[in-house]
């Protein structure tokens, strides 16, 4: 190589190692972000959805996703207190609430004062079976539903629930349910996780006796939306995508983990002619603490006439 060529090359080998180095410090830098800041950036998303019969008060419902609690959560277990102050008519559970198998207590103490009010609720994966150090990009090339636990540690799944029904919280698991909550009759319909295959739908009560179907189910697989759509559900909650988690500037979500398309897995959406509240959830993995373009969110929904 010729002195010149040399003299020419190296500011560009320089050039490209700086671009290189902000890049890597870019990166690290949203890594940061996402893992200090973003994931105890909680929010409060409100829905307002006109459902009910004319002439029905309002119908206030706040729905929780997704907690993934492990011991020691300071930063959300202030946040779902302060939702109190909402003092909703009904909570919400769509479940994945454990994610260490010593959490009940923790979890029992950050819900506390929303146990106080009507609430039902269905489990997700992560209320039977504690995460598992994977790599948490599989999710980008594979489908992860279904995947064997029989490694993974149980979770106190049972007491878990027994503390959820002393509260007076109604279990939603493959069966369904008729509440009268703020003056209105409510017929309710749950399933147990689809992501891990233990959903069994149990319809509805008989049509025209409830002011509202509610649909609840944790994982928004598309055959879920679309039974509870054909069973005759006016609104569903779901949760388990995480919103995407990890997305790119604006939110754009990269995948589901289900079959609902990436697009479609947070806030309101429409399936079968039904609208689907899906929360983004309020934690992440304790193998995978980090959002990105996603904050956590618990959602209030006021339906009115």
């Amino acid at each position: 190589m010729s002195t010149a060529n040399t003299a020419q090359t190296a500011p560009a080998l320089r050039a490209a190692a700086a671009a290189a180095g902000a890049g890597a410090a870019a990166a690290a830098g949203l890594g940061a972000w996402g893992v200090v800041v973003e994931r105890r950036r909680f929010q409060l998303r409100t829905e307002r959805l006109r459902l009910l019969p004319a002439g029905s008060p309002p119908l206030r419902i706040l729905h929780l996703s997704d907690l993934h609690v492990w011991p020691g959560q300071r930063s959300v277990k202030d946040f779902v207190h302060s939702l109190a102050q909402l003092q909703p008519d009904l909570v919400v559970d769509t479940g994945d609430n454990l994610s260490h198998p010593e959490a009940l207590p923790w979890l029992l103490e950050i819900l506390e004062p929303l146990l106080r009010f009507p609430g039902a609720y269905v489990p997700g994966s992560n209320c039977y079976f504690a995460p598992r150090l994977k790599n948490p990009l599989r999710y980008l090339w594979r489908d992860t539903s279904g995947e064997a636990r029989d490694e993974a540690p149980r979770l106190p799944t049972r007491a878990m629930h027994d503390a959820f029904d002393a509260a007076g919280w109604t279990p939603l698991i493959n069966r369904s349910a008729r509440m009268e909550v703020a003056g209105l009759r409510l017929d309710l319909s749950g399933v147990d996780d689809p992501h891990l295959g233990y959903d069994r739908h149990p319809g509805f009560g008989a049509p025209g006796t409830a002011d509202l179907r509610l649909g609840v189910a944790h994982a928004p697989y598309l055959r879920t939306l679309d039974r509870f759509a054909a069973d005759g559900a006016d609104l569903v909650l779901a949760g388990h995508t995480h919103g995407g988690q990890v997305c790119l500037p604006g939110g754009r979500a990269l995948v589901s983990n289900c079959d609902l398309e990436p697009e479609r897995c947070k806030g309101l959406i429409t399936q079968g002619g039904v609208p689907v509240n899906i929360s983004a959830g309020l934690g992440t993995s304790r193998f995978a603490p980090i959002r990105l373009f996603c904050p956590p969110e618990a959602v209030l929904l006021t339906l009115t006439d």
